[in-house]
């Protein structure tokens, strides 16, 4: 079972595949844009962790920037019909802080944003990682004694005015990916912020 891969990096497909070469194999590994921008040049040393998954007829190496990545890689897949490659777009679009508190706060509209997953997916989801996914406990952050319902409200609002103003499903996703707190006004000026810097 492969777990990590350092080598060569000896090509990167726009698609979505990295080879990396180690011991004098070539490894075709299958990662996020983001993972594959963030991959150093061709012909650099590149670094991976690596989900290795196995079935009967086929095998296919995954890799991570980070171990915790792949671990709610592992975490999605293990839950009721998500395969790698929904697994994989869940993550392209929330991030492990981004996902785990959508999953804390049973924020549906945000797993929502994700390509090919609809509100029942999404409800499915938010049950099944709360067992799987180590959760913080964001009812009590950032003041004490906050309820959650009125945070993941904010950020439902927040979310839904960034969607007015046409921004795309990945764009807010970004923008919100560790945004915490019960004021809309200031998560959207804070959210409008990084959208600006990242334009």
């Amino acid at each position: 079972m492969i777990a990590s891969l350092r080598g060569l990096l000896l090509d990167r497909d726009p698609e979505g595949e990295a080879v990396i070469e180690a011991g004098g194999v070539g490894y075709r590994v299958t990662v996020n844009p983001g993972t594959l921008a963030d991959l150093p040049e061709v012909g650099e040393t590149a670094f991976v962790h690596i989900h290795h998954h196995m079935r009967e007829d086929h095998q296919q190496l995954y890799g991570f920037p980070t171990a915790d990545e792949r671990r709610c890689f592992e975490s999605l897949i293990s839950a009721h019909g998500v395969g790698p490659a929904l697994a994989m777009a869940v993550l392209a679009t929330h991030p492990p802080l981004s996902l785990r508190q959508a999953v804390a706060t049973d924020d549906v509209d945000a797993l929502c944003l994700v390509p090919g997953v609809g509100k029942k997916t999404a409800q499915r989801l938010v049950l099944e990682l709360k067992n799987k996914l180590d959760v913080p406990d964001l009812g009590a952050s950032p003041a004490p004694g906050e309820p959650t319902p009125s945070a993941g409200d904010a950020l439902g609002d927040v979310r839904d005015a960034l969607a007015s103003m046409g921004f795309t499903g990945s764009e807010i996703a970004h923008a919100m990916s560790d945004l915490a707190g019960d004021d809309v006004s200031a998560l959207l000026r804070e959210a409008l912020r990084r959208l600006a810097v990242s334009a």
